[in-house]
């Protein structure tokens, strides 16, 4: 059968300080349902907001929808993102992603699970990573 999700469906819920940064809102637009593996989520970022560090066990896609970020993964500089922009994050690299200081940033987060899991976890993105160019 094919499930068609109204806009609106899902609301919009504030991003848990165990794993973000700042203001952030998160809205859950699908977790397919088995033998699908696949999640989407909205993600708002107010200015300065960011996730924390972490990693996705197959990987992760970005489609940024409004606004500009950041995205860096571990040991590398940060790169500016911007409407339009894809990225895709390979599965286990340490990475993290926000808006910028100034701009507010809107985009899509698509990952699939495995086992039952999309992310691990990590630590914080300090105040001095983040302003870090």
């Amino acid at each position: 059968m094919i499930r068609v999700y109204p806009r609106g469906t899902h609301p919009m819920a504030p991003g848990n300080p165990a794993y973000f940064t700042g203001q952030v809102e998160v809205e859950t637009l699908l977790e397919a349902p088995p033998p699908a593996q696949v999640r989407v989520a909205r993600v708002r970022f107010a200015p300065g907001a960011r996730t924390h560090w972490h990693t996705h066990p197959l990987g992760q896609t970005l489609v940024v929808l409004e606004g500009a970020g950041w995205v860096q993964e571990e040991g590398r500089p940060k790169e500016t993102i911007q409407e339009g922009d894809v990225v895709w994050i390979p599965p286990g690299v340490k990475h993290w992603h926000g808006a910028t200081a100034h701009t507010p940033m809107v985009h899509l987060a698509i990952q699939e699970a495995q086992e039952g899991k999309t992310v691990d976890w990590l630590e914080p993105v300090s105040d001095a990573q983040y302003q870090d160019n």
